[in-house]
């Protein structure tokens, strides 16, 4: 079944919005994994070292699929360089072994144009007949699915507003996902503070983008956030983010990074539908000034509420602003 398309289809310059995908895996090999890439959506094989490998020249652009493991990874290009000697080989093949118990393999499309974005359905339907597992396969795995959707435009107030947006739908978002513990518990996808919330749903913060980066930065210097903007606002100020976030893997792109969603591709009843939904309806509210200021109004007045939040949660209040 097609996915729905957000209300708003276009960037400003006419362009059919694109969005990235990135999903985490078990279960196949690296390359199993890009086997299926190419023989589902097309594209040539090109292994860039051990445990890195590329799908070229496919019609949707370069996929890529990779062990999640920045160490391995870069040591695994150093020896495909410069050829290793016998006992640090087999240093960095017991260290790989570790690693495929450990961390998952990934998934990262191109930018798709969001009216393509049920071709990864059929991929994610062919990884599932083939043995993929998810988050749930074993109490150590915290896999996720993240969304990188191009925004309308670039500027304060559209970024202001999805932003707004997802945090009044926060709460009913993290309900909908089936979190294994270990995604629960980890620091991932942490929730954004109240009091920052109160700042950036406050009815007058309309900052620049300036001022909303320090804002920003000043309370969430850290990937560790199930909405992270620090490749967007990196995109617009990269000197600023890296001066105040020491982390090699922020980077900067015209994207929102969206890493709330579960990787669940070992479930039947589970695809990119479940996802794409949920973020619609971020798309929607985002959209809508006027049910907007509503919903801030009312998640506003409910964090300042004494009745403990599991009495009247929040998840369940603004269930009558959906669309």
């Amino acid at each position: 079944m097609p996915l729905w398309l957000p209300e708003i289809l276009h960037t400003r310059d006419g362009r059919v919005r694109r969005i990235g995908v990135e999903l985490e895996l078990t279960g196949l090999s690296l390359a199993q994994l890009a086997r299926a890439i190419a023989d589902t959506l097309g594209g040539q094989i090109r292994p860039i070292s051990a445990y890195e490998i590329e799908i070229v020249d496919g019609p949707f652009g370069t996929f890529r699929t990779e062990l999640d493991f920045d160490y391995l990874k870069r040591l695994a290009r150093a020896q495909a360089e410069q050829q290793p000697g016998e006992l640090e080989q087999a240093a960095t093949d017991i260290l790989g072994e570790l690693a495929h118990q450990l961390a998952p393999l990934e998934v990262i499309s191109p930018p798709l144009p969001v009216n393509e974005l049920e071709q990864l359905d059929r991929l994610f339907t062919r990884l599932r007949q083939m043995g993929a597992k998810g988050t749930r396969h074993a109490l150590h795995y915290a896999f996720g699915l993240h969304l990188n959707p191009e925004l309308p435009d670039l500027s304060a107030e559209t970024l202001l507003c999805y932003f707004k947006a997802y945090l009044c739908l926060h709460d009913w978002l993290d309900s909908r996902e089936a979190f294994a513990p270990a995604r629960k518990i980890s620091p991932f996808i942490r929730a954004f503070g109240k009091d920052y919330c109160r700042q950036v749903l406050a009815l007058g913060y309309w900052p620049d983008l300036a001022r909303f980066t320090d804002d920003y930065l000043a309370d969430n210097a850290s990937r560790n956030r199930a909405m992270d903007l620090l490749p967007i606002l990196a995109w617009h100020d990269e000197h600023k983010v890296r001066r105040a976030v020491r982390d090699d893997k922020v980077s900067q792109r015209p994207t929102l990074h969206y890493r709330l969603p579960n990787s669940d591709i070992d479930n039947p009843d589970w695809s990119l539908q479940h996802a794409w939904d949920g973020w619609l309806q971020v798309e929607s509210l985002a959209n809508d000034s006027a049910r907007l200021d509503q919903v801030c109004r009312h998640y506003l007045a409910h964090l300042d509420n004494l009745t403990p939040d599991f009495i009247a949660p929040w998840k369940t209040k603004v269930v009558q602003w959906l669309r």
